[in-house]
Order: structure tokens, then sequence, then C-alpha cells
């Protein structure tokens, strides 16, 4: 590593400015929510504040309540361990530790068909589209 890189990697990194931070009473904050329907409240004040003066952000817009729940909700399967438990009884299968009878084979697969259905149903809910 050459001296110059060294120092390159020592520098600090530019840190973002301090938030500025506006204490308002319960009515002002639901007529700021109100006023910024699908934005978030600091982008709406920004606005108001600096106008057209401002430098172009990123767009951000509040989700749905709907859309927070559906995506939790396809977090949570995500994070789920059904298919590490899937796979468990797959390979416990494969080694013959667990007897593999036709009602359970038809349990596994009505349980892999919900889970699917399940995913696709959030996806879709969301308008995200499907990598599979």
């Amino acid at each position: 590593m050459t001296c110059h890189s060294f120092n390159q990697a020592a520098k600090p990194k530019k840190k973002r400015p301090a938030p500025i931070s506006l204490r308002v009473s319960e009515n002002e904050r639901a007529l700021l929510k109100e006023l910024a329907g699908q934005r978030s409240v600091n982008a709406y004040v920004r606005e108001k504040v600096f106008g057209d003066q401002e430098t172009p952000r990123r767009s951000y817009r509040k989700p749905r309540s709907d859309e927070a729940a559906i995506g939790k909700a396809l977090a949570l399967l995500g994070q789920s361990r059904l298919s590490s438990n899937l796979n468990q009884i797959a390979k416990a299968a494969n080694l013959g530790t667990l007897p593999v009878t036709p009602d359970l084979t038809d349990e596994l697969a009505s349980a892999c068909a919900d889970i699917r259905r399940m995913r696709e149903e959030l996806i879709a809910a969301l308008g995200i589209k499907s990598q599979s």
C-alpha cells in the first residue's frame, strides 16, 4: 500500500449535516401530515421553506397502511424458517429417518403450494415483479 492510498483511507468521511428540529403541537403535526399528502412531512416542509431553490432529491412517497402491512407480512415470510424446516424434512426423508407416506407427501406438496401462493399474492399486492 502506498503512502498516498493510506492517507486517502485515513481521511474522515464527510458527515451529513445535523438535523434541524421543530417542535409542533399535536394539532400542528396532524395538519402537516394532512398537507403533506403522500410525501413525507420533511419533504413537504423543505418544499415550503425552500421552494424551487432546493436541489432535486430522490422522490419519496409514504406507503399506504395496507402496503406497509403487506410488506411486513412478506418480510416475516422471508425471515421465517419455513424453507429451512422443509429442507430438513426433505433431508430426513432422503436419509430414511422419516417414513415417507403418501399422506406426508400430499401434505408437504400442499404446504409448498400454500407458501408459494402466499408469496405470489403478497408480491402482486405490492406491485413487485417476481424474480421466480
